[in-house]
């Protein structure tokens, strides 16, 4: 029987997105109040002050100069041979897609954007003493295969033309963008120059990354450390308008919800009773996803927050945007108009994509982006 990623059946997964579109029947319409401005990078005094608190005191990360010509003489064609790559593997499996948006957001998140989410576990020897990198962490685990194998491959075939020259960093980020563009969303022009970090360290990824469960308190904190606001929140949390998530992220809204024995009241009974079908109490597969978008699973759009608005949000994290007065004009304002998400989308990948990137002799060119080049 044929199937996709994550353990699920073609047909069983078609036969959840048909309940969940029929819950998403009732969402409810969209607002209609005259647009607001476009979200920028501006963050607010009090989650600027918790950021400030959650990094040691220290200042938003420094940005460094990044460059559209990068490669302009030492490799000029490179964004079209990383298309040559993601173009068919979207084609012949489309779960690459988000699986390489999630690992770009994983790796940017941890120490900037420097390709050590890449660096592969070491194997051999005495496994206690082994150094433990990021991808040895809980929240990255489950990071999907396919993805580092569709970098893998982007890479490869950028060493065959320019050897040595275009980091793995830069060709992540391509790849990201890539794939946002296949899948319907906005093509937007990646600036490059970013190093390859030499380390990565198991130990910088807790509290760096967003959790399923967290409040707008905890991200608008995780956001500013990285110099990055409100508005980049949830211009990004757009993401989640394609791809999947694993039934331990959201099963908890499905029956003791703040250990009430309960499903969570602000999610569509509908969508619960849909969703408990695939996720049971206990005993149900690891390996089962779902989407997080009920009504367009598979296209980059704006539904995402309409499905907000419609209490059809799959993650806690995810729901609160539009619970919170600080983020719910926003999450309105993108569930309005499908170009203004686009907009605010294309710019925060900008500046998230050059947080904390290496330059110099800070790090260094892999030729294989799971091996340091020591």
């Amino acid at each position: 029987m044929d199937s996709c990623r994550g353990g699920v059946s073609i047909g069983r997964l078609r036969l959840l997105c048909c309940l969940l579109l029929l819950a998403a029947v009732a969402r409810t319409c969209r607002a209609r109040e005259a647009p607001l401005p476009l979200p920028v990078a501006q963050v607010p005094p009090a989650a600027a002050a918790a950021g400030a608190a959650a990094v040691g005191g220290r200042r938003a990360p420094v940005r460094h100069e990044l460059s559209l010509d990068f490669y302009s003489k030492t490799c000029p064609g490179v964004d079209q041979i990383v298309g040559n790559v993601t173009a068919p593997r979207f084609r012949d499996d489309p779960a690459a897609g988000p699986a390489v948006l999630r690992l770009f957001y994983h790796d940017c998140f941890v120490e900037g954007c420097d390709a050590s989410i890449l660096i592969a576990p070491t194997t051999g020897g005495d496994a206690a003493a082994r150094p433990r990198v990021e991808r040895d962490v809980e929240d990255n685990r489950n990071l999907p295969q396919e993805a580092f194998d569709t970098v893998d491959m982007a890479k490869a075939a950028v060493e065959k033309a320019c050897p040595g020259v275009v980091t793995c960093a830069d060709v992540l980020a391509l790849a990201a963008r890539d794939f946002v563009h296949l899948a319907g969303g906005p093509y937007y022009a990646v600036k490059k120059g970013r190093k390859d970090s030499k380390v990565s360290l198991a130990g910088k990824v807790r509290g760096s990354l967003p959790r399923a469960n967290s409040t707008v308190d905890e991200l608008l904190r995780v956001f500013a450390s990285k110099g990055l606001g409100a508005g980049d929140l949830v211009a990004l949390s757009g993401a989640h308008t394609v791809g999947f998530a694993h039934c331990a992220h959201f099963v908890g809204r499905l029956y003791d919800f703040g250990g009430t024995r309960q499903a969570d009241p602000v999610m569509d009974a509908r969508l619960v009773k849909a969703l408990r079908m695939s996720c049971p109490s206990t005993g149900g597969s690891a390996r089962v996803v779902v989407p997080f978008d009920v009504s367009t699973p598979f296209q980059f759009d704006h539904a995402y927050y309409g499905n907000l608005q419609a209490r059809l949000g799959l993650l806690a994290s995810d729901q609160a945007l539009f619970l919170d007065a600080r983020t719910r004009p926003l999450v309105q304002e993108l569930a309005a108009d499908k170009n203004r998400f686009f907009q605010a989308f294309a710019a925060s990948m900008d500046r998230m994509g050059s947080v904390r990137v290496k330059k110099g002799r800070k790090g260094e060119v892999r030729r294989v982006c799971s091996q340091h080049l020591s």
